[in-house]
């Protein structure tokens, strides 16, 4: 089925990735969903779990033609999850704890109709070099990753000096695990409703 696809996100990232599949969809966004989980929630589970409750809150708002896309992106080091920084401090505490450390970065993606639900989730490693205090205050000050899982964008400066070693999806690092997302609208969809000849391209 040819449906109208929905991508229920803020995130600049995840529109620029999900556009890179040459695929028409609108930006859609409801403020308010409560992204709490429950405190038994194992690690692996938490990003997909919060993803759900995001589908959920636009299930009631869908058409039969309508699909639609809810993420989320959680990095964990250890059994501890990093959210987003709440200020300058918190910044610079995560990345401290990041440095010369491998941590995990995981994304949970829903894609929901009103027949159909299909979850994923994605785990990349990623390690850090020691980083210096300078290094951290510079990135901090200038990029203010504020709204990073983890407190930075492998994609920023950051990534570019402080990356060492990555196993797994980059681009499920940026907080879109795009190949994934793509195999799963090829299956709901049909190949022929996603790569179209008469599409035109840039």
């Amino acid at each position: 089925m040819n449906y109208e696809i929905i991508l229920a996100s803020n995130s600049p990232r995840r529109r620029e990735l999900l556009a890179g599949l040459d695929i028409d969809f609108e930006v859609k966004v409801l403020e308010g969903i409560d992204e709490s989980y429950p405190p038994h929630t194992p690690v692996s589970e938490i990003a997909v779990c919060i993803a759900e409750k995001k589908a959920k809150a636009y299930l009631n708002l869908l058409t039969d033609s309508q699909l639609v896309i809810t993420a989320d992106t959680i990095v964990v080091l250890g059994e501890e999850v990093l959210g987003k920084p709440v200020d300058r401090t918190d910044a610079c505490r995560m990345l401290r704890l990041l440095s010369g450390k491998t941590h995990q970065v995981i994304t949970g993606v829903c894609l929901t109709t009103t027949k159909e639900h299909r979850r994923l989730s994605v785990v990349s490693d990623v390690t850090f070099k020691s980083l210096t205090e300078e290094e951290i205050s510079y990135y901090v000050d200038h990029y203010r990753p504020y709204d990073k899982a983890g407190a930075y964008g492998i994609q920023e400066w950051i990534g570019y000096i402080g990356v060492t070693r990555l196993s797994g999806s980059y681009f499920n690092v940026m907080g879109f695990p795009v190949q994934r997302v793509y195999q799963e609208l090829v299956r709901m969809c049909g190949m022929d409703a996603l790569i179209r000849d008469d599409k035109v391209r840039p």
